[in-house]
């Protein structure tokens, strides 16, 4: 006897229950084996002083289950909430975000009918690291943050999925050539990991230009694996082009866990009116099914899905005049989806999931650091200073040790001293960098910044500057 695989879900807020509901009734019907655990999430613990919209014991049944299917919620206004969706990926270490983004042409609008990609985006670094800091009065920092074993799993993820679903390009979205370090490190991974890839082909955009090709012609691509910012905007903008942001699933993978979910949110206007579509939460639920191993379930659901969509069975938000035959609400778009289970669509392509290759688990390959030489050769101080920047040099260079010599001032990333051009603007957040000729101590950095301190001067941040195996691993500023 085939037993049930337990499933965390929750309702979440404004039209999540109405979509869940409707998503449920046709999992059951299609004969989805599954043994559901409620919890709740979203605006009612966030209302209770739970900061991130999840109490405590919710954990339990999510370590246990290790899957969880998840409607939209509802985030309060004002300061201090976090994201539930960044909690969840972080505490759970669900890496790989998944996005599907497909045209149903001729029966949802598009102007791009042949589009079919899958946005593979790291989930957990980046800007989206949250470290955020005010230094000055006119200055706040994000910290932009890549890693080396998080670029590696997310490649090896994208590289994985695309030889598991028979997809033929990878394409890597970077902006290394201004961000030369941290998407320089995503990208070098990219083009190491693709080598062990032959039968895929390989390529890389800026992720301007990038943009710009997946906006115009979104069939030139297949899989598309970026950071977690890039990532996160140019998905909405592939669902959006694809026909509507309302009919998009995700997937959240960890190594242990995952989450399935809509990609909209939970639109409070629209609670009780039964116009909400449930497609987005059921084709995440879909995705659920595969990474179940109930890819027979999957097949059947979504084949049953797409039938209701050939046959002009539509929601208002992709109902049209031209395309559309049947204008129906939440729970009757859903029955109507039981309705066509066991038929396979006609004009639209049918799916087929492998029944032997189950995608529940990827566990990513032991990371290896490297061995690097590092030494410190100097110090980035960042003060607080108004005024004219060859003040502030003067200041810092009766600071200086035997060993560290002021070399730049910089505002902003842009050089102010020993050079500066009046158009520069200015403000009160000043990095000055030291440098020595050859490797030094930390304490030669304890006796600079003694000495600064020792004169008044405000600094308010440090970065250590090193070499890694004889090279510079800082940035230069602008015009240096």
């Amino acid at each position: 006897m085939i037993k049930n695989t337990p499933i965390t879900i929750a309702y979440g807020d404004g039209i999540g229950p109405e979509i869940m509901t409707a998503t449920l009734f046709i999992l059951k019907e299609a004969g989805a084996r599954l043994d559901l655990e409620t919890i709740v999430i979203g605006e009612q613990q966030y209302l209770k002083g739970n900061s991130s919209g999840i109490e405590p014991s919710a954990w339990d049944s999510l370590r246990r289950t290790k899957v969880f299917l998840k409607a939209p919620i509802t985030t309060p206004q004002g300061g201090g909430y976090k994201s539930l969706n960044v909690t969840a990926r972080k505490t759970l270490g669900l890496y790989a975000n998944v996005r599907p983004a497909v045209a149903y042409f001729p029966f949802i609008h598009t102007k791009h009918p042949d589009m079919d990609l899958v946005i593979v985006r790291e989930n957990e670094e980046d800007l989206y690291a949250g470290i955020e800091y005010q230094q000055t009065a006119d200055v706040v920092q994000c910290l932009k943050l890549i890693s080396r074993p998080g670029s590696e799993r997310i490649m090896r993820y994208a590289f994985e999925y695309a030889k598991l679903n028979n997809r033929k390009k990878v394409t890597c979205f970077i902006k290394d050539n201004i961000m030369k370090m941290t998407d320089g490190l995503f990208h070098s991974i990219f083009n190491q990991m693709g080598q062990e890839y032959p039968d895929l082909v390989k390529e890389s955009f800026i992720v301007d230009i990038g943009a710009a090709k997946l906006a115009d012609h979104p069939e030139q691509f297949d899989v598309i694996v970026t950071e977690n910012l890039y990532g996160d905007i140019l998905s909405d903008v592939a669902a959006q082009i694809a026909g509507s942001v309302g009919i998009a699933g995700s997937s959240n993978i960890g190594a242990e866990y995952a989450m399935f979910e809509a990609i909209h949110g939970s639109a409070p206007r629209m609670v009780n009116k039964n116009t909400a579509n449930p497609s987005g939460l059921f084709l995440a639920s879909v995705m659920m099914l595969q990474h179940i191993g109930q890819a027979d379930i999957a097949e059947l659901a979504h084949n049953a899905w797409l039938t209701t969509i050939e046959q002009g069975i539509h929601t208002k938000d992709i109902f049209s005049e031209t395309t559309s035959k049947q204008k129906v609400g939440t729970q009757d778009f859903a029955e109507a989806v039981v309705q066509h289970l066991g038929q396979k669509p006609q004009i639209l392509h049918p799916v087929s999931y492998n029944k032997k290759e189950s995608q529940k688990r990827h566990t990513p390959r032991p990371y290896i650091r490297p061995t690097i030489k590092r030494d410190l050769v100097g110090i980035d101080v960042f003060i607080n200073f108004i005024g004219n920047p060859a003040d502030l040099a003067k200041k810092l260079q009766s600071c200086q040790t035997e060993q560290l010599s002021l070399e730049t001032i910089s505002a902003r990333g842009m050089i102010t001293w020993p050079t500066c051009h009046e158009e520069t603007l200015l403000c009160d957040h000043n990095q000055c960098r030291f440098l020595a000729t050859s490797p030094i101590s930390s304490k030669e950095i304890i006796r600079l910044l003694e000495k600064i301190e020792s004169q008044g001067i405000d600094f308010i941040k440090t970065e250590h500057l090193y070499l890694f195996d004889g090279a510079p691993a800082f940035s230069k500023s602008q015009g240096e």
